[in-house]
C-alpha cells in the first residue's frame, strides 16, 4: 500500500508541474526561445516539392465489403455447354466466429410453454413439501397422548386399530414422488405414418397354336434294305479313292483337324447342341413380347397422312441397345445386302480425349433384345462395310489407323485379317472403308480413307493384307519452299468418300477443309476436279443410286448440298440449323433422302414434293443432349435406323407421305423403274440449270 500511495503522489506532482508549465508559458526556462529558433525541418533529397494547393488536396479511400483475399479467376466446368467457364459471382463473406446456440426468446410460444411447465413442476413440489411437514407435526402430537394412556384401557383399542392400519395409512400419507418426465424438445416434431396401397396381382397367360403334325408310315422289305447297304458301300469306296489321291501331309492335317473337332465336341456344353433351337425359341418369345411393334411394322399406316398433303411422320418401332456398348457412340451403320433384317453397328467415340475400346455388333429385327454377333476390339471402330457377294465378311476401320476383316462364320472374337505398322497402317483414324470388286486374280479388295491424307487400296493375297497408296491428298496453294530447295505440302485430311455406281475408277473424297475432290484410281498425282463445298469438315458424301451425275454432301456447317459433278456449284442447298451428322439416299426414289443433326432431329426430304424444305422434321431421341450420328435406309422395307452417341439404335417407319409412289390413272399403266426415277430428278435439275443460266 505505501508503494501505491507514493506512485499516486508522483503522478499528481508530474501532472501539476505540467499544468504550471502550460499556464506559465515561457517561465519554464531561460533557453526556450533559443531552442525554438534553432529547430529546422530536414527533407530527404528525393522528396517532391508540392504547392499549397497540392498539399491541401484530399485523397479519399473507400472501404468496401469485398474480401481482398477472395480469388477472382475461378473457373468451373459447365456440363450444359461442355466447356470451362469463369464464375462471375465470388462469395465475399469471411466468417470470424460462429457458434450454434439453443436459446429461445421468452416471448415466443415455445418459451411460454416451457415457463408454464416449470411453474407446474415447482407448484407440485411445494404441495408435496407441505404434506410432508403436516404429517410430521401430527406424529409429534400423538406421541405424548400415547404416553398418558394406561395399558389395558379403552384407549388401547384405537391404538391397536391404528397399529393394524399402520402400513396402509403410511402408504397413503407417504409423499407421492412426481413421475419422471422426459426433457421437452425445443422444437416441435410430428411423426406421421402411412401405408401404401398394394396393387392386386394379376396373371396373364397366352396359348400358342400347336405345331402342325403329320403321320408317316412305311413298310421296309428286303430289297430296300439291300439297296441301302449298297449305297453305303459305294460311298465308302468313293471316300477311299479320294484318300488315295491325297498327299501324306494332307492326310496328317486332316487327321489332326478331325481330332480337334472331336475334342471340341466332347468339351462343348449341352446348350451348344441345341443352340439353333434355342435361338428360334428366343425369337418366338421376343416376337410375343414385342407383338404390337411387329404388327405396326408390318401393317400400320398413318391414316392422318390423307389430311396432310406435303407432310409425313416417323413412327418409332424397336430400340436396339446392349449393356456392353452403353457408353460408346454409334460410329457406323450398314445393312446386310443378303439378309435384309440384319444390320451391323460400329461402336467407338468421336471425342479424341475419351478414346477407349470398340465393339462390332450385328442386330436382327427378329430379336431386338440381344445382338446376333458380338465382336470387341482394343481401339474404337469408326467405320465399317459389308461385302455384297460375301455377306459374312465385314471390314472395319479403327481409330488407331488399323483396318481389320471379321468373318461372321467364325465364332471367335478376333478378326481374321488385320493390318499392322509393317503392312502400311494409317497414322490417323480411318474414317471410311468400302468394299470394291475383286481384282483380276479374284482377290478381295477394299479401300480406306484417313486423316493422314492417304487413300489406300487393300488386297487380300494369300491370307494377308497388301496395301497400295492410290492417292495422297494435298491442299492446293499451301506449298512452302525451304531454303535448301525442297517443297513442303500441307496434307489434306480425308473424312469421307464414295465410289461411282457405274464408272469403276471414279470416286469422291471429302476433307476436313470443306473441299470435295473428284479422283480417279488411275491418277495418283492430281485430282480430276475440286469443289469448294463447305466451310467446315465434310461429314458424308454419297452418289445418287439412280442418277449417275448427282451426289450429295453434308457438313458440320449445318448444310446439306446436292451437286451435279459436271458443275462446280451446288444445285440445292439446305440449312438445317444444326451440325449435320449423316445423310442417306432412299433406295425406292431418286428424290428422297434423309439427314440427321446433332440436335436429335431427323429430316426427310422429297424434292419431287417440296424442293425448298423438309416434308418431315421430327425429334427421334428423348434427351436434348443426345446427338444423332448416323442414318441408313433399309433396302426393301419402308424403315430407317438412326444411331446416337449413347450407343442406342432406333428403328423408325416412314409414313405413306414420305414414300409416295406415282398414282395409277385409269387406262394407263404406272411406269416404274430406274428410267422413270432418272427422268424425275432430271426434270428438277433442268429447272435449276435454267435459273442459273438466266442469272
Amino acid at each position: 500500500m505505501p508503494q501505491k500511495q507514493t506512485r499516486k503522489q508522483s503522478i499528481n506532482v508530474s501532472r501539476g508541474a505540467r499544468k504550471r508549465d502550460e499556464d506559465s508559458g515561457t517561465e519554464v526556462g531561460e533557453g526556450t526561445d533559443e531552442w525554438s529558433q534553432s529547430k529546422a525541418t530536414v527533407r530527404p533529397p528525393d522528396q517532391l516539392e508540392l504547392t499549397d494547393a497540392e498539399l491541401k488536396e484530399e485523397f479519399t479511400r473507400i472501404l468496401t465489403a469485398n474480401n481482398p483475399h477472395a480469388p477472382q479467376n475461378i473457373v468451373r466446368y459447365s456440363f450444359k455447354e461442355g466447356t470451362y467457364k469463369p464464375i462471375g459471382f465470388v462469395n465475399q463473406l469471411a466468417v470470424h466466429f460462429s457458434q450454434v446456440g439453443n436459446l429461445i426468446p421468452k416471448d415466443s410460444d415455445e418459451g411460454r410453454r416451457q415457463n408454464y411447465r416449470n411453474e407446474l413442476v415447482a407448484g407440485s413440489q411445494e404441495s408435496i413439501k407441505q404434506v410432508v411437514s403436516e404429517t410430521e407435526i401430527n406424529e409429534e402430537e400423538e406421541e405424548p397422548k400415547e404416553a398418558e394412556t394406561e395399558p389395558g384401557s379403552q384407549t388401547d383399542i384405537p391404538a391397536a386399530e391404528t397399529a393394524e392400519k399402520g402400513p396402509e395409512e403410511e402408504e397413503l400419507m407417504a409423499p407421492k414422488q412426481p413421475k419422471e418426465r422426459k426433457p421437452t424438445n425445443q422444437f416441435n416434431f410430428s411423426d406421421r405414418a402411412s401405408q401404401t396401397f398394394n396393387n392386386p396381382l394379376r396373371d396373364r397367360e397366352c396359348q400358342m397354336e400347336p405345331p402342325p403334325r403329320a403321320n408317316f408310315s412305311a413298310t421296309a422289305n428286303q430289297w430296300e434294305i439291300y439297296d441301302a447297304y449298297v449305297e453305303e458301300l459305294e460311298k465308302q469306296e468313293k471316300t477311299k479313292e479320294k484318300e488315295k489321291t491325297r498327299t501324306p501331309v494332307a492326310k496328317k492335317m486332316g487327321k489332326m483337324a478331325m481330332r480337334k473337332l472331336t475334342s471340341m465336341e466332347s468339351q462343348s456344353d449341352d446348350i451348344a447342341k441345341v443352340s439353333q433351337a434355342a435361338k428360334i425359341v428366343e425369337r418366338m418369345v421376343n416376337q410375343n413380347t414385342y407383338d404390337d411393334v411387329a404388327q405396326d411394322f408390318k401393317y400400320y399406316e398413318d391414316a392422318a397422312d390423307e389430311y396432310r398433303d406435303q407432310e409425313g411422320t416417323l413412327l418409332p418401332l424397336w430400340k436396339f441397345q446392349n449393356d456392353k456398348a452403353k457408353r460408346l457412340a454409334v460410329t457406323a451403320l450398314c445393312w446386310n445386302p443378303k439378309y435384309k433384317d440384319l444390320f451391323a453397328v460400329g461402336h467407338g467415340s468421336y471425342d479424341f480425349m475419351k478414346q477407349s475400346r470398340g465393339m462390332l455388333l450385328l442386330y436382327s429385327m427378329k430379336n431386338p433384345s440381344f445382338p446376333e454377333y458380338i465382336f470387341s476390339s482394343d481401339s474404337g471402330i469408326m467405320c465399317l462395310d459389308v461385302h455384297v457377294d460375301h455377306p459374312s465378311l465385314v471390314v472395319v476401320g479403327h481409330y488407331d489407323g488399323n483396318v481389320a476383316i471379321y468373318n461372321l462364320k467364325k465364332p471367335h472374337s478376333q478378326p481374321c485379317f488385320r493390318s499392322s505398322a509393317k503392312s502400311g497402317k494409317h497414322t490417323d483414324p480411318v474414317w471410311q472403308v468400302k468394299w470394291q470388286k475383286d481384282d483380276m486374280d479374284n482377290n478381295l479388295n477394299f479401300f480406306s480413307v484417313s486423316s493422314d491424307g492417304r487413300i489406300v487400296s487393300w488386297t487380300l493375297v494369300k491370307s494377308e493384307l497388301v496395301h497400295i497408296d492410290v492417292i495422297k491428298l494435298k491442299v492446293k496453294g499451301s506449298t512452302t519452299e525451304i531454303p535448301e530447295g525442297l517443297q513442303l505440302h500441307t496434307v489434306g485430311c480425308g473424312t469421307a468418300f464414295d465410289f461411282h455406281k457405274e464408272i469403276d475408277y471414279l470416286f469422291l473424297v471429302g476433307t476436313e477443309e470443306g473441299k470435295i475432290y473428284k479422283c480417279s484410281k488411275s491418277y495418283s498425282s492430281q485430282f480430276l476436279d475440286t469443289y469448294d463445298a463447305h466451310n467446315m469438315a465434310v461429314d458424308a458424301v454419297t452418289w445418287n443410286p439412280y442418277h449417275t451425275k448427282v451426289f450429295m454432301s453434308c457438313s458440320s456447317d449445318w448444310t446439306v448440298k446436292i451437286w451435279d459433278h459436271t458443275i462446280k456449284t451446288p444445285m440445292f442447298i439446305y440449312d438445317l440449323n444444326s451440325a449435320v451428322g449423316d445423310v442417306a439416299w432412299a433406295p425406292y426414289s431418286s428424290t428422297v433422302f434423309a439427314a440427321v443433326t446433332t440436335d436429335g432431329k431427323a429430316h426427310v426430304f422429297d424434292l419431287a414434293v417440296n424442293k425448298y424444305e423438309a416434308i418431315c422434321n421430327q425429334p427421334v431421341v428423348a434427351k436434348k443432349k443426345n446427338k444423332i450420328t448416323h442414318v441408313q435406309f433399309n433396302p426393301i422395307y419402308p424403315i430407317i435406323i438412326v444411331g446416337d452417341d449413347r450407343g442406342h439404335i432406333t428403328c423408325l417407319k416412314l409414313s405413306p407421305n414420305l414414300r409416295k409412289m406415282p398414282k395409277e390413272k385409269k387406262g394407263q399403266e404406272v411406269q416404274k423403274g430406274p428410267a422413270v426415277e432418272i427422268a424425275k430428278l432430271d426434270k428438277l435439275l433442268n429447272l435449276v440449270r435454267e435459273v442459273k443460266t438466266k442469272t
